[in-house]
């Protein structure tokens, strides 16, 4: 099956088996998902549920066992690790729990860091002021992680995802190191992030709150999409 026009990520029977020493354990049992460019997409579900595992496939950080799998027009299932190393830096960004910040280092410096690393100028470019002015952390970007609370890290980390335009922004709970009001402005962040700049964001939550941010909510369970609301 082609994926349809406007249609940024299209899978189609997507499963994933692990070995855990002599036993096999399905992880993704035949999961079909198509996303729109532009859309917000929440993730809910247990422990256990698959979210993870569709994430690490859709970001290109573990191949898949079968099925179609294309992110961007790109088809994961017949890259090598190298391609998908290669598309990873520059189709997704990723946002996590942990904000994973170098310590040493300051904001800025983070930031330019994914762009050394992705193979741009370390620069940002024009653009990316606009983003800035999204996140309000014009004012912090000399400082250090330490000098920075929860939530100003995390929308550091958020820059640093972005910073190179990916086609796709995957968010791994990225209120779930944050109190009730840094939640919501990093969640408000990421909405203006989709409406202003129209960029495609797919979130895992366990909070349904933040769930609702999203244009469309995802239930997954036991290793599949039960609904799409």
């Amino acid at each position: 099956m082609n994926n349809g026009a406007g249609d940024i990520i299209h899978i189609r029977d997507l499963r994933k088996t692990y070995r855990v020493g002599k036993v096999d354990v399905p992880a993704l049992r035949g999961v079909d998902l198509t996303v729109k460019q532009g859309d917000f997409l929440s993730i809910i579900g247990p422990s256990g549920s698959g979210k993870s595992t569709l994430f690490h496939i859709i970001g290109g950080l573990t191949p898949p066992t079968s099925g179609e799998v294309l992110v961007a027009g790109q088809n994961l299932v017949s890259m090598t690790d190298a391609d998908r190393t290669r598309m990873r830096k520059r189709t997704v960004g990723f946002v996590f729990q942990k904000f994973n910040l170098l310590p040493n280092l300051t904001a800025r410096d983070n930031i330019s860091v994914a762009r050394y690393i992705a193979g741009f100028d370390k620069r940002p470019d024009a653009e990316f002021t606009e983003i800035l002015k999204v996140l309000g952390i014009e004012g912090r970007l000399d400082h250090k992680p330490s000098a920075l609370s929860g939530g100003e890290q995390q929308r550091i980390a958020i820059a640093r995802a972005v910073v190179n335009h990916p086609a796709i922004l995957l968010a791994d709970e990225p209120t779930g190191n944050l109190d009730t009001e840094n939640s919501k402005s990093v969640l408000e962040i990421l909405r203006g992030l989709n409406q202003r700049l129209g960029q495609t964001i797919l979130m895992i939550t366990h909070n349904p709150e933040a769930a609702e941010y999203a244009h469309y909510i995802v239930q997954m369970r036991d290793g599949k999409i039960n609904s799409r609301g």
